[in-house]
């Protein structure tokens, strides 16, 4: 692998919508995003796809979300977004960098009608969760730290954790459903390394 290789942050998320004024009147006017381009195009690729509009709004950071607008297509039931952990998994979280930004933002939704589902502090970022009109999960969080090296330590441990009792699991003919063995794996790997090092 060439290690001189760099990402220089998200260029852009891009999702489907079916509701186009709804969209763009959200993201320009509630969440006063500047739309910065939009493609208008006769079909791509394939003979069968239709043409589409796929626009993007300023995201911040030099970073942008973009949306795709089929003409003429109707919304195949497979892809109607509904609000479970599984969907909410996708979504777009922006950063702010104090929690005073965080709290404006949150005054500056609700002022244009739009629901806060809820305010959480969770580990190393506190948030703000809401929906756009496609039923999009969009996120605001303040970070309450940076990451630090024990993070990535902690999380190589965790993921590996998982991964291997995951790996037991299937060789049990059985489906890995709760965290109590990963979190068990992590302690006895855990204690191997601090034995290592004594």
């Amino acid at each position: 692998m060439d290690n001189t290789l760099t990402l220089n942050g998200v260029h852009h998320s891009a999702r489907p919508t079916w509701k186009l004024k709804e969209t763009v009147e959200f993201y320009r006017d509630k969440m006063g995003l500047k739309l910065v381009h939009a493609v208008s195009a006769r079909g791509w690729g394939p003979a069968n796809h239709p043409d589409f509009l796929h626009f993007f709004f300023d995201n911040g950071a030099g970073g942008t979300i973009a949306f795709f607008y089929y003409l003429g297509d109707k919304q195949p039931e497979h892809l109607v977004h509904r609000p479970e952990y599984d969907s909410d998994a996708i979504h777009t979280a922006w950063k702010v960098d104090t929690r005073a930004q965080l709290e404006a933002w949150r005054a500056r939704l609700e002022n244009h009608g739009v629901a806060i589902m809820y305010q959480i502090e969770h580990e190393v970022i506190e948030s703000i969760y809401f929906r756009d009109p496609n039923g999009y999960y969009l996120e605001i969080a303040f970070p309450l730290r940076g990451f630090l090296a024990i993070d990535s330590i902690d999380a190589a441990i965790t993921l590996q954790a998982a991964i291997d009792e995951e790996a037991r699991s299937v060789a049990k003919g059985e489906t890995l459903t709760k965290i109590g063995p990963i979190w068990r794996a992590k302690g006895e790997y855990v204690a191997q390394l601090l034995q290592a090092a004594s």
